[in-house]
């Protein structure tokens, strides 16, 4: 007996080809485990799959729900497992769209930190003035989405302290980043504010080295390695979704761990 839920024109799978990059960036989160089927689509969106227009589409709003899924599911006060410092890579291990001989380093000294949006005091940072705010360490798990992994020990500013000392609008959707190495990041509000978030400044207790992102970074537990910016220059708290580097070139956005 044939099944009902078979479609009774298999449909070429060729006519996902333009859609490989989405693809990736919802099989990355786990929502479709074992590859996705154009017979599944067609029912789960009502889409004519001969419409690349409206496959794309459809590939689109299923990732969005997998950022408003992981959104719901994500818990503000759980905190991710920390490591002994006997763990620690050193150095950490270098990751970028570049090569590690293409970094262009930052004068520290004329480096400034500016700050947009939903924020109070929009005056700029320097790297002292920063080095003035209380400090946190936190020894994680880098996770890459390219499948692998390292201990680090970070050092800084917790973000959410940053954010209150600037009187930025807590209640507000984004936190983005821009980066001298021309990186857009971005992460949500509750991520931003979770105690394992940092403005990182060290690495295993001495100054980011230049490759690593000195003056000054992100680094949070709860996101994938490719969310923390290096050498960031501006910090925007915003209502409009920002996007980011990797974003607009298929990766998920929310990209929890």
């Amino acid at each position: 007996m044939r099944s009902p839920f078979r479609p009774l024109t298999v449909p070429d799978p060729g006519i996902l080809d333009d859609h490989r990059p989405l693809l990736r960036r919802i099989e990355r989160r786990g929502f479709l485990r074992g590859g996705l089927s154009l017979g599944a689509l067609t029912m789960l969106t009502g889409c004519d799959v001969s419409d690349s227009g409206a496959v794309g589409r459809a590939l689109r709003a299923v990732s969005d729900l997998n950022d408003g899924v992981q959104a719901a599911l994500f818990d503000p006060n759980k905190l991710a497992p920390e490591y002994p410092a006997s763990m620690v890579l050193k150095p950490p291990r270098f990751n970028a769209y570049y090569d590690v001989e293409e970094v262009k380093p930052v004068d520290g000294d004329a480096w400034r930190l500016e700050l947009a949006g939903l924020i109070t005091d929009k005056r700029p940072w320097t790297r002292g003035q920063i080095a003035e705010l209380p400090e946190r360490e936190i020894i994680i798990r880098h996770v890459c989405v390219e499948g692998w992994d390292y201990i680090g020990q970070w050092s800084g500013v917790p973000l959410r302290t940053f954010l209150e000392r600037v009187g930025a609008d807590l209640t507000a959707r984004y936190v983005a980043f821009k980066t001298a190495d021309d990186y857009p990041s971005s992460i949500d509000m509750a991520s931003a504010l979770h105690p394992q978030t940092l403005l990182a400044t060290k690495y295993a207790s001495e100054s980011l080295p230049d490759p690593y992102g000195y003056p000054l970074r992100l680094r949070t537990a709860v996101k994938l390695g490719f969310k923390n910016p290096k050498w960031i220059t501006a910090i925007e708290v915003t209502n409009s979704y920002p996007g980011g580097y990797w974003e607009s070139r298929g990766f998920n956005w929310f990209s929890g761990l």
